[in-house]
């Protein structure tokens, strides 16, 4: 299983921006769907989560700015009202069913760069 992520780039303050993310490969379905982000020298962190049920969750510093999306293979993170403190390489992340197996494997795509200006 592969994640591809979108939709990266150079926004200024109170724009907004969309990341994409999705998912190929062959036997699999997503359990759930992450974002997180890390900043140069930082820890990645969680932004928002979409569960199977289709129950989302999301970081305090999101603040109602951000809405998560799953459909199919795919995810979306909707970003609002960008602040230079987003600023951050963002990821998707899955916990994926392979075949058979009950346990779900952990799968990351690569980052995408978000840069927001002030």
């Amino acid at each position: 299983v592969q994640l591809q992520a979108f939709g990266g780039g150079l926004v200024q303050a109170g724009e907004s921006l969309t990341l994409s993310c999705r998912a190929s490969g062959s036997d699999f379905s997503i359990n759930t769907w992450n974002w997180y982000r890390q900043v140069p020298g930082g820890q990645r962190e969680r932004v928002a989560t979409a569960t199977r049920p289709g129950t989302t969750n999301y970081a305090g510093f999101v603040k109602g700015r951000f809405t998560i999306t799953r459909g199919g293979n795919t995810v979306s993170l909707q970003m609002n009202n960008l602040e230079p403190e987003d600023t951050a390489v963002y990821y998707c992340h899955a916990d994926v069913f392979i075949g058979r197996d009950p346990y779900p494997a952990h799968y990351w795509g690569h980052g995408t760069l978000v840069t927001v200006s002030s």
